[in-house]
């Protein structure tokens, strides 16, 4: 039985932190192993859109969904799909107009499949304005950036798709006050909160994120990282407080899916998977009262391998 089956908070994991695994050997593990759902990374590894007999694919995953009782989120971040020389290109601020229609065809296309699936939200991001463009608010970034959300926004909302945008460090919006200000622009726009990019940017500490924009989220992300640095890691290897952020996502009500991405651990998603589960329900009950705390752990499982 699911930890949320017992009122606590519903997890799921990043299919990019499982591209070793085939798709269906990945939503099995993730099955068996407990969690509530799986944040699907639409890429080449798993689910490409681009490649013969989508819907059809699509309508088989959606069955075994159903069959493995997972929940779901559609993840828009694949690194290479859209340019294999280029990582995340184009964007939505890419300054060349065929590129962000090509981007915003992919996200549309994300969409139908989150339609499809029954998926809570799908998550997209700004992009990285290329030198030279004009960020300043109200500038040729801002204006490229905020048009593209309308259109997947109202697009999503034909479907009844929550469109979650996602604060990334590096990227035009990087952190919940460059959210505040998109979605000023944007109404009907959700927050895909990584709580883990909090500690990078600065802006807001993780738990407070949670806090006061408990009305706002569409998806949220919870892995740890260093404080100041933008490296997804395992629950204990780096600054985040679990306890406080998972205990602030319970005191908020928030029923949505919590993932972990951890992106460039695909080597050791065998230990991962479990153990990372083992050490998000573990500090979840010490976030609402249920344990004492104990001492840290050092990582939620072998370190080994490559990345």
């Amino acid at each position: 039985m699911s930890a949320a089956a017992g009122g606590g908070l519903r997890y799921a994991y990043n299919t990019n932190g499982m591209t070793s695994h085939r798709l269906p050997d990945a939503l099995a593990l993730l099955a068996d192993t407990g969690y509530d759902g799986v944040a699907l990374t639409v890429d080449v590894a798993h689910h490409d859109p681009f490649a013969p007999r989508l819907a059809a694919r699509t309508a088989a995953l959606a069955r075994r969904l159903d069959r493995l009782g997972l929940g779901s989120t559609v993840e828009t971040g694949a690194r290479f799909l859209l340019d294999p020389r280029r990582k995340h290109e184009p964007t939505l601020v890419t300054p060349d107009p065929a590129g962000r229609a090509r981007r915003l065809a992919f996200l549309r296309l994300c969409v139908d499949i989150a339609a499809d699936l029954g998926s809570e939200a799908v998550s997209f991001w700004a992009g990285v304005p290329a030198p030279g463009t004009d960020t300043s608010p109200g500038g040729t970034a801002w204006r490229h950036l905020a048009d593209g959300v309308r259109a997947v926004v109202a697009y999503a909302a034909e479907w009844g798709v929550a469109a979650a945008f996602e604060p990334e460090p590096g990227m035009l919006v990087e952190d919940c006050a460059d959210w505040s200000r998109l979605a000023a622009l944007v109404p009907g726009l959700r927050l895909a909160l990584d709580t883990g990019h909090c500690l990078v940017t600065g802006d807001v500490t993780p738990h407070r994120a949670v806090l006061s924009h408990a009305g706002d989220l569409g998806a949220v992300a919870v892995e740890d990282m260093p404080r100041g640095r933008h490296e997804h890691r395992a629950p204990g290897e780096g600054d985040m407080d679990l306890p406080a952020v998972l205990g602030a996502l319970r005191a908020v009500r928030y029923g949505g899916l919590v993932s972990l991405e951890l992106s460039r651990d695909a080597h050791r998603a065998d230990v991962l998977v479990p153990g990372a589960l083992r050490a998000l329900r573990h500090a979840e009950r010490i976030g609402t009262g249920g344990v004492p705390a104990a001492p840290a752990a050092h990582g939620a499982g072998s370190p080994g391998g490559a990345r």
